[in-house]
């Protein structure tokens, strides 16, 4: 698991982002734009193009450069994307911690991808970063992403109030959070 590809199944690989997927990026959102309104922001319409998406990889690459981040992508070898999954916020040191967010291609969803994906990072982490807990939010209508979480072995915290602002609200987050290891408290 050294490159940081993970097998999801026989047709599905996550594999790290890109900046060549700026315009496979760019259609998976355009594709996505209804499944996900519910839970994004607004975005501009830049955003929906080649140009914004390699704008935002240019900006994640100096990010992963940093140590601050690591973005995946949903692949099944057809040079598209099928969704991506991200750990941000990504510190060392005494805490070893990161946030994790996700999404699944509509095409794809209940398929089991995102709690394979979920858990394979979180098994990633571990073993790269010696990270010893994740965080996650979901919006609070997100029963299904919940339900992701708590398969994948993640404990709800509580609500956070008006957390985000999504489709043009601010909207209320469940959080959970994951404790990969036990084993070694030493940083």
């Amino acid at each position: 698991m050294t490159t940081g590809e993970i097998r999801l199944t026989e047709d599905v690989l996550l594999r790290p982002m890109r900046l060549t997927d700026a315009a496979a990026l760019a259609r998976a959102f355009d594709r996505n734009r209804a499944h996900l309104a519910k839970w994004d922001p607004i975005r501009p319409d830049d955003f929906y193009t080649e140009t914004g998406q390699y704008s935002r990889l240019k900006k994640l690459e100096a990010d992963r450069a940093e140590g601050r981040i690591e973005r995946w992508t949903f692949d099944r070898g057809d040079g598209e994307v099928y969704g991506s999954l991200t750990l941000s916020s990504i510190e060392l040191g005494i805490f070893l911690n990161a946030r994790m967010g996700y999404w699944v291609d509509v095409e794809l969803v209940g398929r089991g991808l995102a709690t394979a994906a979920v858990n394979g990072v979180c098994e990633y982490a571990h073993q790269r970063w010696n990270l010893h807990r994740i965080e996650a939010g979901t919006n609070v209508e997100n029963v299904a992403s919940q339900r992701v979480l708590a398969k994948c072995g993640f404990e709800e915290i509580g609500l956070s109030r008006s957390h985000l602002y999504v489709n043009g609200r601010w909207a209320d987050s469940k959080q959970f959070y994951r404790i990969l290891h036990t084993d070694s408290l030493k940083p």
